[in-house]
């Protein structure tokens, strides 16, 4: 103000046009010394729910991968074990969830910082700031990496998943059973309590002697299921207790990941990730 005569027009002017050559369209319309510590909350709380969908994510591939389902990428002197040369961790994913959490717990140190500054504020945020920014966004970097090269080589074993769904699908049947029962004009609170009986009994033989799950050959010798056992084949079908899930999938490609993906040129990062495990 004092350079322009108490003229505030021209430090709006002059504001604007160094922002200008900075290479920014706006600036903070308020401001002390620094910006707002907000905007560190805002960047890192970005950064911090990213590391909350992956360790969901990884999470997620460990267990399908502990039942043998899916698989990570893994080199050919890749070692899972020093004590049991079988084994095949899924490393990258451990590492992407330990990462995941550091993330995570970043964001508390921003709302933190921004809550002790006093008035327009102090020193105090200065080194902190410098580590969780940069941690931050380092800890990012590695994750995407890593998580770039497990997609790029995740390995599915259908025969395995398809083993699991035979193993389960008697009890997720139940609901379709019912209901073709009624539909039959059977009483559902009777049917109900037949089918909860049988399969009480069929998981005895699964958990108890470690059997196959015989519920449905229990409801074939189950005269009281007669009306229905022309359509077992018909309710058992897999594919009828997925809903809508590919449309789903389909759908959200479509209208949520690809209009995001078309703003980026992938090109410069679409390459392989490679690395050392």
């Amino acid at each position: 103000m004092q350079l322009f005569n108490g003229d505030g027009s021209k430090v709006v002017e002059l504001d604007k046009l160094v922002a200008k050559l900075s290479g920014f369209d706006s600036t903070y319309p308020v401001t002390g010394q620094t910006y707002t510590r907000k905007v560190d909350i805002q960047v890192v709380g970005a950064l911090s729910s990213l590391g909350s969908s992956v360790h969901k994510m990884c999470s997620d591939i460990r267990l399908l991968a502990n039942m043998k389902e899916i698989e990570e990428p893994f080199e050919s002197t890749q070692i899972g074990s020093s004590a049991m040369p079988y084994k095949r961790n899924p490393m990258r994913s451990e590492r992407c969830c330990a990462l995941a959490r550091h993330m995570m717990t970043l964001y508390f140190n921003t709302v933190q910082t921004h809550s002790v500054q006093w008035f327009e504020r102090t020193l105090d945020d200065s080194a902190n700031r410098r580590l969780t920014l940069s941690e931050a966004f380092l800890s990012a970097d590695a994750v995407l990496l890593t998580l770039l090269n497990i997609t790029q080589g995740l390995v599915v074993y259908p025969k395995v998943i398809e083993k699991h769904i035979r193993q389960e699908l008697p009890f997720m049947s139940a609901e379709n059973l019912i209901m073709a029962m009624v539909k039959k004009g059977g009483d559902r609170q009777v049917c109900h309590e037949k089918i909860r009986v049988l399969s009480h009994q069929a998981a005895a033989e699964v958990k108890q002697h470690g059997r196959d799950n015989d519920l449905i050959d229990r409801i074939k010798g189950d005269s009281y299921f007669e009306p229905i056992l022309d359509e077992l084949d018909k309710l058992l079908d897999p594919s009828s207790f997925t809903g809508r899930a590919a449309e789903q999938v389909d759908e959200f490609l479509k209208e949520e990941v690809k209009p995001v993906l078309a703003m980026y040129d992938l090109d410069k990062i679409g390459k392989h990730a490679s690395l050392k495990i």
